[in-house]
């Protein structure tokens, strides 16, 4: 019984044939499907994610799918799975997509992935929605407490354009919050060359 064998590209093996080395994917985007809705799920009901999202209740598996229906019916909605060497590593969806036009986004990272994922994961969203999808303009809104996703914002060159203040209401009722508001121009955009339309 024979086994796969990593080698550096141009060695050869003992027997005279040359090696091959397990290439692995660079990061990617694709449509999330049904079958990733448990998955999704699960990252977006544990406490590290949702306690930074508008909504902070478990998502109950019923209301995911019913969710899941109205996005797949509404042409200017995209979601997508990030994937890490072929491993799913966070999600990320927009809406308002239209070419030219100005579109709001949101995303998480799985809990526990390798620090940088969230950066990955944003760069090539990004890079489809100025590319492929010809967006003019991505909007986020981010609670004003939640440190990392302003500091996440800012690395990617997005421009603070305001903040809404006490504009979200806890589910307990018992305080606001402010959100602040964030925008990126494509022609601002100072990531990787932008996707484009095959």
């Amino acid at each position: 019984r024979t086994h796969p064998v990593r080698n550096r590209p141009g060695t050869r093996c003992r027997a005279g044939r040359p090696l091959t080395t397990m290439t692995i994917p660079a990061d990617t985007l694709r449509p999330l499907a049904e079958a990733d809705l448990p998955l999704v799920r699960s990252w977006r009901n544990h406490p590290i994610v949702r306690q930074h999202m508008f909504s902070t209740h478990a998502i109950a598996e019923d209301e995911h799918r019913q969710w899941f229906a109205r996005q797949q019916a509404d042409p200017t909605r995209r979601l997508w799975l990030f994937l890490r060497g072929g491993q799913p590593m966070g999600f990320v969806h927009f809406s308002g997509v239209a070419p030219g036009g100005v579109a709001e986004w949101g995303f998480y990272a799985a809990p526990g992935a390798p620090k940088g994922t969230g950066r990955a994961l944003g760069l090539a969203a990004l890079a489809r929605a100025f590319g492929t999808e010809q967006l003019h303009k991505v909007c986020g809104q981010v609670l004003a407490g939640n440190t990392a996703s302003l500091a996440f914002h800012r690395r990617l060159g997005f421009a603070e354009e305001g903040v809404l203040r006490q504009q979200h209401r806890s589910a307990d009722g018992a305080h606001y919050h402010d959100v602040v508001c964030f925008g990126l121009l494509r022609a601002d955009w100072p990531g990787p060359e932008p996707e484009t339309a095959p």
